[in-house]
């Protein structure tokens, strides 16, 4: 069984006003409990609005979301100190006019110089899962083996449906915002590791960007951790949702390394297909069509069961089948996030989405 590890990015709102305070680096110091900072489970972000933690590596699905459960406490617990609260939802629902203070880093200092309306608008939180990979070149047959997948990731992950106080429209539109940089969007296909390590180089020689960080693709290879690091999911509002979505990108990976191993053709989809797909994914999340790799349109339930029926082996191998099924049938019963911050938006206005992104984010 593979090792996993997960990051969660976190917005601070004042739970009155609904807005997003500039409060990172005092929250992260009062969360500071010796070993979170020590082994970098609370972490600063681009905007002082923002706090990021990572779970050490783990083994099951339990661990992550035990894990993920201590991680938002000690977060919820620190940030009532300053009278502000964690939300985990992938856009704030509401915006000041001016723009959040950067957190003072120099990569975060050329990030703003780079591209300042980009930086002012990038409230967004997403979830990242690790998995460990055998070695980089598996890593890179990983990657064109799962990328099919990633727009039904997002449309099973949507938590981004409001922006500036309406709804924009789309399930995950934190995914659009996201796509506006450089080097974004679907992971290209890559004949192998020297292939992939050639382009790469290429594009930090160009000076288009300045370090492997900015390798803002859906899915990639860690520049720090021997992991496959999928990106292309919304925080979730419950800390359960994300360890669903974990199970199924580990299942996904161990999937590819099986296929990989056993010498099985991968699933190839044109790279402006696949694009394409994405942003309907974000667009629709669950409550339309999702398109296959084909090219097809089918009812996003359908391709729902796809995924779960392709990933069945390696959940069975792990034992997590039963506990993945069972999250992702509360979800489709209950609604992806942005689904249910709609259902507050039109049953109780903005306050009534405030409301549900505080009470959800610190709950198992």
């Amino acid at each position: 069984m593979t090792t996993i590890g997960v990051e969660e990015e976190y917005l601070l709102l004042d739970p009155v006003t609904g807005l997003p305070v500039p409060l990172g680096d005092k929250v992260r110091a009062a969360a500071g409990l010796g070993h979170l900072v020590a082994d970098r489970e609370v972490q600063c972000e681009l905007l002082q609005a923002q706090v990021e933690v990572a779970t050490p590596v783990c083994g099951t699905l339990e661990e992550v979301g035990g894990h993920l459960l201590r991680l938002r406490h000690a977060l919820g617990a620190a940030a009532e100190t300053h009278g502000c609260r964690i939300a985990a939802c992938a856009t704030p629902p509401l915006r000041h006019g001016h723009p959040v203070a950067v957190t003072d880093r120099a990569r975060y200092r050329a990030m703003l110089v780079q591209a300042p309306q980009l930086v002012a608008e990038q409230l967004v939180n997403g979830m990242h899962v690790h998995v460990g990979v055998p070695s980089r070149e598996t890593g890179v047959q990983v990657l064109n083996r799962i990328r099919v997948w990633l727009p039904a990731l997002t449309a099973l992950s949507a938590n981004s449906p409001l922006w500036d106080g309406h709804d924009t429209g789309f399930a995950s539109w934190r995914t659009v915002i996201f796509s506006r940089w450089p080097v974004s969007g679907m992971p290209p296909r890559f004949a192998g590791i020297a292939d992939h390590d050639r382009r790469v180089q290429r594009l930090l020689d160009s000076g288009l960007i300045s370090d492997t960080g900015q390798l803002y693709w859906q899915a990639r290879l860690s520049a720090r951790y021997p992991t496959v690091e999928v990106r292309c999911l919304d925080v979730q509002l419950r800390a359960d949702d994300a360890v669903m979505l974990a199970g199924l990108v580990r299942a996904l990976v161990e999937t590819a390394l099986a296929e990989a191993a056993a010498g099985a053709p991968a699933l190839d989809c044109d790279q402006e297909l696949l694009q394409a797909s994405m942003w309907h994914a974000a667009r629709h999340g669950l409550s339309g069509t999702l398109v296959d790799p084909g090219g097809r349109q089918r009812r996003a339930g359908e391709m729902l069961y796809e995924l779960l029926r392709h990933v069945a082996p390696a959940l069975d191998a792990s034992g997590d089948s039963r506990q993945v099924a069972a999250l992702v049938h509360r979800l489709l019963q209950g609604g992806t996030g942005a689904d249910r911050q709609r259902a507050a938006l039109a049953e109780g206005g903005l306050p009534a989405v405030t409301g549900l992104i505080l009470a959800q984010s610190t709950v198992p």
